[in-house]
């Protein structure tokens, strides 16, 4: 057997030598452990569905990034909204969410709907308006979210239309 190239935890980086080292704010100086019983339901909601923050800038100080839990409860639709800025990624853990968006690229805008299963992911763009649905009248629907941006931006919506596309 072979010698390593490198010793454990040597390695390359090229950006260490490149810039200051950043200030450290307390809560970005070590590792956090959220526990299930521990989410935080005080972040921004959207009716029909109940959001819980895992990791926001508020819980362990992220920077650009948001985690969380959404449940949309048996035979509820959420209300149409949109998360502003930020990128949205989401995994199915259970249920079969329908997650429905108008689609504006051909000449008539159409209502699309995507039925999900568990293990699915599903990517909602920036500014993207859209709606979560839970038609099984027995079982509630949860799904893991992660966000671009360190808190839930939620807007939202009287109704599903589309938005201009914004240069920012």
């Amino acid at each position: 057997m072979s010698e390593p190239l490198t010793a454990p935890g040597e390695g390359f980086h090229p950006h260490l030598h490149d810039a200051p080292a950043p200030e450290v704010t307390p809560l970005r100086s070590r590792l956090h452990h959220i526990r299930a019983d521990a989410l935080d339901g005080g972040t921004a909601q959207t009716g029909g569905m109940r959001r819980f923050a895992a990791v926001s800038g508020r819980a362990v100080g992220s920077e650009k990034l948001w985690m969380g839990q959404t449940h949309v409860a048996p035979s509820t639709s959420s209300s149409d909204h949109h998360h502003g800025a930020s990128e949205t990624a989401i995994y199915v853990v259970s249920g079969h969410p329908e997650f429905v968006f108008l689609d504006d690229s051909q000449d008539r805008p159409q209502e699309v709907r995507l039925r999900t299963s568990p293990g699915d992911y599903v990517f909602v763009p920036p500014f993207v308006p859209h709606r979560e649905e839970n038609t099984d009248p027995a079982d509630e629907a949860v799904v893991v979210i992660a966000r671009s941006t360190q808190e839930a931006i939620v807007v939202n919506l009287p109704g599903l239309y589309a938005l201009p596309v914004r240069e920012d």
